[in-house]
């Protein structure tokens, strides 16, 4: 690690912690040529995530474009913020955590739509709506009675 004062590539931990959940390690270092301090942050490297799109293309998994989706669907809902950071995150380790590098869009529409029905449901059918791009009203009511049966 290069001191970024000096540029020595030489330096010693003086300590070690984890940060942001234990999903990074947060160092403090000292140059061994000036003895300036500096921190540093460690996290794993994950491999690329490919979200396989409807018409066949590719493109890199994005949490931010996956949680403004579900932040539309909420809109004047009395959902927090953080739940739905949540959710992306839950959804992201998931795949993540999947042996498959390249996931379908129908897969993550599927995996918000489910989580977004035990937060709220009015939520839920305005995800569902966009996501399955209902072309008519008879659509849109099947929909609801699914989730009402479900209710029962």
């Amino acid at each position: 690690m290069k001191c970024p004062f000096c540029n020595y590539s030489e330096s010693k931990v003086i300590d070690s912690r984890p940060a942001e959940e234990g999903a990074t390690i947060r160092r403090r270092r000292e140059c061994l040529a000036c003895q300036k301090r500096f921190t540093t942050y460690e996290i794993v490297e994950r491999l690329p995530l490919l979200v396989i799109k409807k018409d066949g293309s590719r493109q890199s998994f994005d949490k931010v474009k996956l949680l403004n989706g579900m932040v539309r669907a909420c809109e004047k809902r009395p959902v927090h913020i953080a739940d739905l950071e949540k959710i992306a995150d839950d959804i992201e380790h998931e795949l993540q955590s999947s042996l498959e590098r390249e996931v379908p869009s129908e897969k993550i529409g599927i995996m918000v739509m489910e989580r977004l029905k035990f937060l709220d449901e009015v939520s839920y059918v305005r995800f569902a709506s966009v996501y399955r791009q209902f072309k008519d009203i008879n659509t849109f009511m099947e929909e609801l009675n699914k989730l009402l049966k479900e209710k029962l």
